[in-house]
């Protein structure tokens, strides 16, 4: 059982790594997890989905490296408000994402991590990542930011830092909560 259980999502894992975007702070979360079974990993995908789609959240995985696989989480709601902001349409539009569309540029950004040398750096904004934070980072690589937290700053330092407190935060009081009931459903905040 504990070699199957390493081959799926463990709720811990995503917990740990997505929890405001389980609370519906914010829009996508990202993470590298361990899978030597591809049907097993495929299996829990679809067994977590169970419980997040009615929820207004879903778990897919966007590249497979061989031992792991990188699994993204998002509020398909929040992330179809976010990619239709002005500023986010433009980067997506430079890079030739069928903007508008928000499942088939999440079709388009699979496409490009599996065949791309080049790591797609406008995936912050499937992450909830402001616009001119991904721009700057597209622009200028790690120089010239203003701050360093869960994302480069290259905008409004101050609203970043609280952002970066509270998904700090929400993860601990995620984190906790979880051993104290172990109940992943009463985790998942239902956003429409």
């Amino acid at each position: 059982m504990e070699a199957e259980e390493r081959e799926n999502i463990s709720e811990e894992m995503v917990i740990y790594h997505c929890s405001p975007t389980m609370a519906g702070l914010k829009t996508g979360s990202l993470f590298n997890c361990p899978a030597k079974n591809g049907g097993a990993f495929i299996q829990s995908i679809r067994e977590m989905n169970r419980h997040l789609i009615p929820r207004g959240a879903r778990i897919v995985p966007l590249k497979n490296m061989g031992k792991s696989v990188l699994v993204y989480m998002y509020r398909p709601d929040r992330l179809r408000e976010d990619l239709s902001d002005s500023a986010a349409k433009q980067i997506l539009e430079e890079r030739d994402y069928p903007v508008g569309e928000t499942e088939r540029c999440i079709v388009e950004l699979v496409r490009r991590l599996e065949d791309g040398e080049m790591f797609p750096h406008e995936i912050g904004l499937f992450l909830g990542y402001p616009p001119e934070d991904v721009d700057g980072f597209i622009k200028n690589g790690a120089a010239g930011a203003k701050c360093v937290g869960i994302w480069k700053v290259y905008g409004n330092v101050e609203t970043a830092q609280r952002k970066f407190a509270q998904y700090r935060k929400c993860t601990q009081q995620y984190c906790e909560a979880f051993q104290r009931h172990r109940s992943f459903d009463r985790l998942i905040v239902g956003c429409s």
